[in-house]
């Protein structure tokens, strides 16, 4: 006990007088050994890296997390040294109650199988962010958390110890300074007139005292520059590892930039199956409305006309409705000025006769009739025409 309460005490004087010397150089009243312009570069260096990449570090968890209450979850569990439970994306919720309400509203309703179509596709984006979220995680911030934890506080350590290794240098430059200082006056000659034969006794006794602290003095800065000299050499080393530090970080960037490309790419392509899947759906929907509408209005006027009527009673051979509208569109000419090229996004299967099958990528030749519904466009290729969908194109000028 006796021993800890010494060492306290001498722990306590040595951080007093580091205080008060520091406080010293900062009003310009004592001596500072200063360091290369090559290492404080390297300072420079160290402390911009360390805070710019504890903002990258933190923004991109913002970003992959935007939930601050998650967060904290993590960062707790993380500290306890547990797993985090599994916690479902926002994309893979969503789709899960579109599938729970399409049961309730019938899956063969138009709303109830496109609730179904829509909420697989929210499952598939929340599974792709899940694997963008582990990915990330791993590539990116783990080692910027890793520097921060690990290198940049070995950093930090060495450069107090570097900085107390100097308060001790100047210290014992101050105490030499001083031991020569009181030497000079003690070793100066007496007057033999005025001063007494006894002061010459004191006088030469305080001189052999004061050369021999100064000789403690210079050995204490010997040993002292040595020591901030070795310090100053290991911290070098470390700072200048800053370099290594920003190649790993450009190596995990990069493949954090590729890991949010193939996030991006695989949404894209699911939100592209699932506007196709629509598109189809509708257009069979609206196809089907149509035709029972165009019936019902067929059978109303045969209703109304006459036994006697000869147009009441059509040939065995006669074509229905939609073998009339595909000779219709067959007979249709291109204008004289008006067709455009078109490149195909992706694949069309067409629905009837009156369609032309579309393969993605390919070049077409497309135009408008008077009276055509705007969301179609009459499509030739060669020698096959028909009808094709806006929205499969890309109308080149």
């Amino acid at each position: 006990m006796d021993f800890n309460v010494r060492k306290l005490a001498t722990d306590a004087g040595i951080f007093f007088s580091r205080a008060v010397q520091f406080t010293e150089e900062k009003l310009g009243q004592a001596e500072k050994t200063e360091l290369d312009a090559h290492f404080e570069n390297l300072l420079s260096r160290a402390d911009c890296t360390k805070n710019w990449t504890e903002k990258i570090y933190r923004q991109t968890e913002v970003v992959l997390q935007p939930n601050p209450g998650a967060r904290i979850e993590e960062f707790l569990y993380e500290k306890l040294d547990r797993k985090v439970p599994p916690r479902p994306t926002n994309g893979e919720i969503l789709g899960q109650f579109m599938l729970e309400a399409a049961k309730e509203f019938g899956s063969g309703t138009p709303y109830g199988s496109t609730l179904i179509k829509v909420g697989d596709c929210q499952r598939r984006l929340g599974g792709a962010e899940r694997e963008f979220l582990q990915t990330s995680s791993i590539s990116f911030l783990i080692p910027l958390r890793n520097f921060l934890e690990g290198d940049w506080r070995t950093i930090s350590r060495e450069r107090k110890l570097l900085e107390n290794r100097r308060l001790d240098l100047d210290a014992c430059k101050a105490r030499v300074k001083k031991a020569k200082a009181a030497e000079t006056k003690a070793a100066a000659v007496p007057d033999f007139q005025e001063t007494r034969p006894r002061n010459y006794v004191l006088s030469a006794s305080a001189s052999a005292l004061w050369n021999e602290e100064l000789d403690k003095a210079e050995h204490e800065l010997r040993v002292a520059q040595t020591e901030f000299d070795r310090q100053a050499e290991v911290t070098r080393l470390l700072l200048e590892g800053i370099s290594s530090t920003h190649v790993n970080h450009l190596r995990c960037l990069c493949e954090f930039v590729e890991a949010q490309a193939m996030y991006y790419s695989q949404c894209h392509k699911y939100m592209l199956e699932l506007q196709r899947e629509l598109d189809i759906f509708n257009y069979k929907t609206i196809t089907s409305e149509s035709i029972i509408h165009k019936n019902a209005s067929s059978s109303k006027k045969v209703h109304f006309l006459s036994p006697t009527d000869p147009s009441a009673f059509l040939p065995l051979n006669s074509p229905s409705p939609l073998e009339t509208d595909a000779l219709q569109i067959e007979e249709v000419q291109p204008p004289a000025s008006g067709t455009r090229k078109a490149k195909v996004l992706y694949d069309y299967d067409a629905a009837d006769s009156s369609e032309l099958s579309l393969r993605a990528d390919e070049l077409i030749t497309v135009y408008t009739v008077p009276g055509m519904d705007s969301d179609w466009l009459i499509g030739e290729r060669g020698n096959q025409k028909g009808k094709v969908p806006v929205t499969y194109l890309e109308l080149l000028s």
